[in-house]
């Protein structure tokens, strides 16, 4: 009988599907607070309702119960961290939002605004079996179609990331991805689609305008201008060589 030569082993997904304990409200509450956590500022119940578009009472009153549920710890400056059973739940709807958005815009075709949304419908129905195939059939990919890294998966390059509006006139710099907090915004991420601001693109920041608030970047005979705030969820880094800010 002939060997079979070694084949590299495919990154392994957890089987246990610890997301169907909670409910899908509580696991929308945390999956917004591990998103929110991916950028270096404190999440606070402000900043959840803000980007959940749900009223102040309404977040407060979730925080309570999933503080009591163990998924949420509330500390100083009544900043939200994820229990370890709180991330268990996050890490699970993450990978799903994400598998499915690549598959949505690879395999059917939508674009990633249309993508973002359906994703968000079909997460809660997902169950493990089907999300492993699903991730296998995409070759086992690093990152969702906005350069947001995969939970479970293998890790995505590593560079030296910072914000947009951070970068310097005159600079050259790559886009590494489109932050939740902008996934949110779905004017902003039509705006980058038309554009073709994606992970991946060169953009050569060509004026920054402080007293407008604004910052202009060419690629490939493409301009756009962005207000700072909107720019700042967008995460680039400097090519190699490069002095990005």
């Amino acid at each position: 009988m002939l060997g079979v030569p070694n084949m590299p082993k495919k990154p392994a997904l957890k089987q246990t599907d610890r997301a169907t304990d909670a409910t899908a409200s509580v696991q929308d509450y945390l999956a917004a607070i591990y998103d929110l956590g991916s950028a270096a500022k404190p999440v606070i119940s402000a900043r959840l309702a803000k980007h959940m578009s749900i009223s102040a009472p309404a977040v407060t009153e979730a925080i309570q119960r999933m503080t009591r549920g163990g998924y949420v710890k509330v500390g100083r400056g009544k900043e939200l961290t994820l229990t370890t059973k709180g991330r268990e739940v996050a890490e699970v709807m993450a990978r799903r939002h994400r598998l499915l958005e690549r598959w949505l815009t690879d395999s059917l075709g939508l674009d990633w605004t249309d993508a973002h949304e359906e994703a968000h419908r079909l997460e809660h129905a997902i169950s493990p079996r089907v999300e492993n195939r699903l991730a296998e059939m995409l070759g086992m990919p690093s990152t969702c179609p906005h350069g947001n890294p995969i939970p479970g998966m293998s890790r995505p390059l590593r560079v030296e990331p910072f914000p947009l509006a951070q970068a310097r006139e005159g600079a050259t710099v790559v886009v590494e991805r489109i932050t939740e907090e902008a996934e949110a915004d779905k004017k902003l991420l039509e705006h980058l689609w038309r554009h073709d601001v994606r992970p991946g693109r060169r953009l050569t920041i060509t004026e920054i305008a402080p007293w407008a608030g604004t910052i202009t970047a060419a690629s490939e005979g493409r301009t756009i201008t962005l207000g700072l705030p909107a720019a700042a969820k967008i995460w680039v880094y400097a090519p190699a060589g490069g002095n990005g800010r």
